[in-house]
């Protein structure tokens, strides 16, 4: 059955013709059937029904069709009026009811009062969508039924391959043999599970099929027929079937498979996530089940569950998530039960009688509405396992006094205000959660009371302050996340301590802990630590990072049982020079003010495995020994962004266990080649933001070596890494590489090689395409036309990712400089924490969403929403049922609005997060989404969500807001967090990083990491180096994007009545201008740019006179001749009277240099000169070292003229290289370059374009001599793929077009001719665009 938006369904039969029913004589039919209470049978959910269609023909259709379009159909089946449609359509007594099924999950029949519109319309608004007309439009899609989906009929879910044991077409004969009337049918016969499934051949796909139970039944040979065998069930109503096999071997495999079903006795039944309404009649064929697992069905407990009495030996009952609503009766005469889950049920009430069930030790109700227990409860002597989570008790049940067994008290997420500490006084619980609570204070009660408590969790309370004192025996406290601002404890049985995040500033323990091994105080205001952790004997876990200390105990390091200490993040100027006996193998003390490590550290703590002193201010290490033996175990050392210099390179030789090695961002000039030979374990180096310019060729000594990582160096020679086997990641950009040798064959572990920001590098190696991830700078004659705007360049961007420790790439970044059809840019980050191919998905696809939705939804935060919400359509439409964090970044200028100013809309979901640099400060662009924001942990709640002690919903993420996780709805939803701000002349740049990066570097330092980088490319790679450098194995990826915000571009001084800018994308083709060929929009909008070089993210912006055609060819001043003064010239891009970078000006007669996004290399230029031998071209300068070429094409020609349409002009073929070798040697090296348009009619009509080559330094220039470049630019040219004319160039206003002295009367004479002839001399006839330019 397929519902269009029409009112009429559309019946197909295989192999027959479709047949149309108007839809209300469906709504009639299902109204008559549920108006009668005959809604169809679960029990016999196999058989689907038949609709009659007009003219008495009945056309049966398959129960698991999918209604594709629900939306109208749903809006008729609640809508339409049935009484005069009744007679369209004959009754049928086997129509069956209305399914829904979310997220392709369970099915659930929809009740009287559902109606399947409503049903949907408060599906999409929970999930985010809020424009009434744009949940209707999205209920159209026909990509929902990945989310919601209607059925009518029960869905038969297809069993899975694993349970098929046996299947096949053979002679069937049912009932006994003796009789007649049975007859031989060839029918198709499955062996699945513990059942028969013998059906149809032309039904077996449609669900019509007749399950016979093998389970205590028979499997008999029959001897007057060969080969057949004789299958019947158990019970006094049983059955037989009779299966003729074809051989021998069939026939003895089915009996034996067959036996072994018929002599298993099932102890133990999972039907879990099944869509049960009710029981199924074959599950009690066995009565000796003892496991039963219900969980995740509709089962209703008046009903369903009566049948249950049945099973004498049950023992475990798992009916969590049904949807109950009152607590079953009938289980409570099952005597034999020791466990029941009945979690998230929404019971609001146990009856009396659960006090029946007498062997009861585990009873589960957790994620209910439950306020009190009854009395009853306490006669249950063997309870030990009580779960009240997340209910609504505001007290503790005092029922809890007489359960003696009770040893764990779990009633996490309640609304307990006040923690009554006399409530506990006559239990015997030792295990108390009270986490996630309303906590605000403790009524104290008498210590001799409380002996029995053991451990106590008070998690994410409101505790200002506590006295744990008052548990003498307490071995265990958790109290993270609450307004402590001091702790107070009794030691004597003390083992571990968890408070974290808090405000303590005094920590009080007495006496001396003695039996104390993991102590967690971190991220607190403490100053000092107590002197009592250096007499602790068995203390081996310290964390004490995020505190103000400055300094450590003096005996500290010596303690002969600490293992780990953790002292990042706080104002440690020295550590304790005392390491005699010291055991420390992790010690992390990064983040503070250190100059100097303790001299003998390496020597006495000769156990130490792993060392983080990065983000210090060390000038030198220590020596690992003071002779050639060293019995060092290091095997981490981390020592980024510190002041090192050579000098600590030698006293790195005595580790000779040394693994992994980061340097990063220090002041090494070299690593001698002798020093680096003896690291022969070394298998990770990160040597970036050094000033080395090699890398040492005795690397190839580290065999184990398989990760190199050196950019922002200044290394000019590729090291011989390719030669080592292990080989997984080189990353070498940002260097001065200008060749690379590579090996024929690269080693086969080799997954990511970066040689991105080395702008002389050229490479050309067939094998580098099997590199899952190989990054180079993409040449420049490969760029399109629309990556040149027209307009001053306002932003530049780099990006970087990083795979984890396990070498996965979890992450995915999004660049797209030019997007859409107006001055706009587009930049994502994506995290899928495990999974690989979330992130992967959006990159690929994110981008065209939002593409789609700028043309439904002018609103940012519409839009924004949209595009997040239709993704996860999207995500669904794929199969993929995890998710992942993201964040979007969209710059954009509104054409409408000339005055305007660019706007940076950012969303997200999840843990990707973005900042912006104003003023120097980080300003937060993006909201995390956890259980910790009260507004999300209420929405969490009000849909009967656990979270578990990791502070994850159902214990599978910690964002309540996260794209994908769809089985999640409606606890966590991808609604993104949307937020615009508009750009001002005092934002610098913004940071988009995923999960990782925000973990490791917080965004003050990241801001001030970024600002004194001015490349882009540069500054990312500095963000995950540095993030790793402090401990982060994850995968991690960063964008970083400069902006250049000037003051013309927030403020248009225009004329008022100008028509608005041109974009660099489409321009809209006016009367009176000359069209030129419109350009297409990018052929993906999540197309990935690459960079194009180091100097494309910095601040140096090449010049490109624009392929856009000029606005300011509508002033009437360019028609009549007047002539402007030098001052309204926009120069350089600076804008002076009259001009703005948003609308830049372009007058007749002047040439006009406009700033490009995309930019390239100064590195490239050789003064303009390409051999020794070449004089400089005339009508080219020198700026330092630069060549640069200024022209404007565009603007000398504007015609008030209608276009006529012909033939578009043909391009000439491609020259060999021998003429394009002439071409270099006679100009020093040409680029395309279009010549004037000859007018219709002549001879030459069918114009051809002269073509040119690129010079080394980007600049241009035509075959012929230099002045004959201003009568080439006499006519805008035809559009061509990369531009017209790109140079690099300071963003210097103060630039101008520099003409020979020779040539200047000419060039003049010239310009007043043609401005003469504009308006003198008919228009060309230019041909219409190329229909791939449309």
């Amino acid at each position: 059955v397929l519902f269009y938006p029409s009112k009429y369904i559309i019946l197909k039969k295989p192999g027959a013709r479709r047949e149309t029913v108007h839809v209300t004589a469906v709504v009639a039919r299902v109204r008559d059937r549920r108006s009668t209470g005959d809604g169809g049978d679960d029990s016999d959910a196999g058989v689907s029904g038949v609709l009659p269609p007009p003219q008495d023909k009945v056309v049966p259709y398959s129960s698991n069709s999918s209604l594709s379009r629900p939306s109208v159909t749903a809006q008729d089946l609640g809508e339409a009026g049935a009484p005069d449609a009744a007679p369209a359509c004959e009754r049928s007594d086997s129509l069956p009811t209305l399914y829904v099924q979310l997220h392709g999950d369970m099915a659930r029949r929809l009740e009287q009062h559902e109606k399947p519109l409503q049903v949907q319309n408060d599906f999409l608004f929970k999930l985010g969508f809020k424009d009434p007309w744009r949940v209707q439009e999205e209920g159209m899609n026909t990509e929902m039924g990945s989310l919601i989906r209607f059925y009518a009929g029960k869905p038969h879910s297809i069993e899975s391959s694993e349970r098929v044991q046996l299947s096949g077409t053979y002679n069937v004969r049912k009932g006994k043999m003796q009789l007649p009337v049975n007859r031989w049918r060839r029918r198709r016969v499955i062996l699945c599970g513990t059942c028969l499934i013998v059906s149809s051949v032309k039904d077996s796909q449609a669900g019509k099929m007749h399950v016979l139970p093998l389970i205590g039944g028979k499997v008999e040979e029959v001897r007057k027929h060969s080969h057949c065998l004789a299958f019947s069930s158990s019970g006094p109503q049983s059955q037989t079937y009779y299966v003729s096999f074809e051989n021998f071997t069939e026939h003895l495999r089915w009996q034996r498979q067959a036996s072994k079903m018929v002599s298993q006795r099932i102890s133990s039944v999972d039907l879990s996530n099944c869509s049960l309404e009710q029981l199924p009649p074959n599950l009690f064929y066995s009565q000796d089940l003892t496991h039963l697992n219900l969980k995740h069905n509709f089962l209703d407990a008046s009903r369903s569950l009566v049948e249950l009495q049945r099973f004498s030996k049950l023992r475990s009952l798992n009916l969590s998530n049904n949807h109950l609503g009152h607590f079953p009766l009938s289980i409570c005469s099952i005597a034999t039960l020791t466990e029941v889950n009945l979690s998230c049920n929404c019971l609001s009430s146990v009856p009396s009688a659960v006090g029946d069930m007498r062997n009861l030790q585990t009873f589960l109700l957790d994620g209910n509405r439950l306020s009190d227990l009854p009395d009853e409860l306490g006669d249950l002597p063997q309870l030990s396992y009580l779960g009240l989570t997340f209910n609504e008790f505001r007290q503790v049940p005092t029922v809890l006094e007489q359960l003696g067994a009770v040893e764990r008290l779990c009633m996490a997420g309640n609304e307990l205000g006040t923690l009554t500490l006399q409530a506990f006084r006559l239990l015997r619980i030792k295990h108390i959660d009270l986490r996630l609570n309303q906590i605000s204070q403790m009524v104290p009660d008498e210590p001799d009371f409380l002996r029995h408590v053991t451990h106590l969790d008070l998690r994410d309370n409101q505790l200002s302050e506590l006295d744990a004192s008052l548990f003498p025996k307490l071995e265990v406290l958790h109290c993270e996340r609450n307004h402590l601002g001091s702790l107070k404890l009794r030691g004597t049985f003390l083992k571990g301590l968890y408070a974290s995040s808090n405000e303590i500033c005094q920590l009080e323990i007495c006496p001396m802990p003695s039996n104390l091994t993991y102590m967690d105080v971190s991220r607190n205001r403490l100053e000092s630590l107590p002197e009592w952790l250096c007499d602790s004997k068995k203390l081996e876990v310290l964390d004490v990072n995020h505190n103000q200390l400055s300094q450590l105990p003096e005996r500290l390091l010596c303690s002969g049982s600490l293992r780990k200490l953790l002292a990042g993040y706080n104002q440690l100027q020295k550590l304790p020079e005392k390491l005699e006996g010291s055991q420390m193998e992790v010690l992390d003390i990064q983040h503070n003010q250190l100059s100097e490590l303790p001299a003998s550290l390496f020597l006495k703590a000769d156990s130490l495995r792993c060392l983080n002193a990065s983000a210090n201010q060390l000038e030198s290490i220590p020596p690992s020994s003071l002779s050639e033996e060293s019995r060092s175990s290091l095997q981490e050392l981390y020592l980024t962004n510190n002041r090192l210099t050579d000098k600590c390179v030698p006293m790195l030789t005595g580790h000779g266990h040394l693994r992994v090695l980061h340097l990063a961002y220090n002041q090494l000039q070299s690593f001698p080649a002798s020093k680096m030979a003896k690291l022969e374990e070394l298998e990770e180096v990160d040597l970036s933001g050094n000033r080395l310019k090699a890398i040492p060729t005795t690397i190839l000594n580290c065999k184990r070596m398989h990760t190199v990582i050196a950019h922002s160096n200044c290394i000019e020679v590729f090291p011989e890494v390719m030669q080592l086997s292990d080989m997984k990641c080189v990353d070498l950009s940002c260097n001065e590489l200008s060749e690379v040798t590579l090996p024929e064959n690269l080693p086969p572990k080799l997954q990511e090689l970066d040689l991105t920001g080395n702008p002389r590098l050229a490479l050309d190696h067939k094998t580098l395409d099997n590199i899952r991830c190989f990054r180079i700078d993409q040449s420049p004659s490969s760029f399109s036309a629309n990556e040149a705007s027209a307009a001053p360049a306002v932003w530049s961007h780099g990006y970087t990712e990083a795979s984890g420790v396990k070498n996965k790439l979890c992450v995915a970044a999004l660049s797209v400089n030019n997007f859409g059809e107006n001055r706009e840019a587009l930049y994502g980050v994506f995290d899928g924490d495990r999974n690989v191919e979330v992130p992967y998905l959006l990159q690929c696809t994110m981008g065209d969403v939002l593409a789609e939705e700028l043309h439904k939804s002018k609103s940012e935060e519409d839009y924004m929403t949209s595009t997040f919400l239709v993704m996860q359509r999207k995500l669904g439409t794929a199969g993929q049922k995890l998710g992942g964090s993201a964040v979007l970044c969209h710059i954009r200028h509104d054409p409408t609005d000339p005055g305007g100013c660019f706007s940076l809309t950012t969303a997200n979901v999840g843990k990707c997060q973005a900042i912006l640099c104003r003023d120097g400060k980080p300003l937060p662009l993006s909201v995390l989404h956890n259980v910790g924001v009260a507004e999300e942990y209420q929405r969490v709640r009000q849909h009967k969500a656990i979270v578990t002690e990791d502070n994850k919903v159902n214990g599978v993420t910690d964002s309540t807001r996260i794209m994908g996780y769809s089985f999640l709805y409606p606890s966590v939803i991808p609604q993104p967090h949307v937020q615009t701000v508009v750009l001002t002349p005092q934002d610098e740049f913004f940071i988009l990083g995923s999960r990782g990066l925000w973990d490791s570097v917080s965004p003050a330092e990241a801001v001030e990491a970024v600002r004194n980088v001015p490349d882009a490319l540069a500054a990312a790679k500095k963000l995950c180096t540095l993030a790793q450098g402090y401990g982060c194995g994850e995968s991690l990826s960063a964008v970083v994007v400069q902006l250049s915000v000037s003051e013309d571009c927030c403020c248009c001084c225009c004329e008022l009545g100008a028509p608005p800018p041109p974009s660099p994308g489409l321009f809209p083709p006016p009367i009176n201008v000359v069209i030129r060929d419109a350009l297409p929009p990018p052929s993906s909008c999540s197309e990935i740019s690459s960079e194009v070089s180091t100097s494309e993210m910095s601040s140096e912006v090449g010049s490109t006179a624009s392929d856009e055609p000029p606005q300011s060819a509508l002033l009437p001043e360019a028609h009549a001749g007047v002539s402007f003064p030098a001052e309204q010239r926009a120069v350089g891009g600076g804008g002076g009277a009259g001009s703005c970078a948003l609308h830049p000006v372009c007058l007749a007669g002047s040439f006009q240099r406009q700033l490009s996004s995309a930019t390239f290399s100064s590195a490239l230029s050789d003064n303009g000169l390409d051999s020794e031998d070449e004089e400089p071209i005339a009508g080219v300068f020198s700026n330092g070292t630069r060549v640069e070429v200024e022209a404007d094409v565009h603007c000398l020609r504007a015609r008030e003229h209608p276009v006529s349409s012909q033939p578009p002009v043909p391009e000439t073929p491609d020259r060999t290289e021998s003429e394009e070798a002439a071409d270099e040697h006679e100009g020093g090296g040409m680029a395309e370059v279009p010549r004037k348009a000859e007018p219709a009619g002549g001879a030459e009509s069918g114009s051809t374009r002269t073509l040119g080559k690129r010079r080394g330094n980007g600049s241009v220039a035509p075959q012929e001599r230099s002045h004959n470049l201003i009568e080439i630019a006499t006519d805008a040219p035809t559009r061509k793929p990369g531009g017209y004319f790109t140079a690099p160039a300071q963003p210097d206003p103060e630039d101008q077009f520099i003409i020979p002295p020779e040539l200047e009367e000419e060039v003049k004479e010239i310009m007043k001719q043609h401005q003469k002839s504009d308006f003198l001399s008919p228009l060309p006839q230019h041909p219409p665009p190329p229909d791939d330019y449309k």
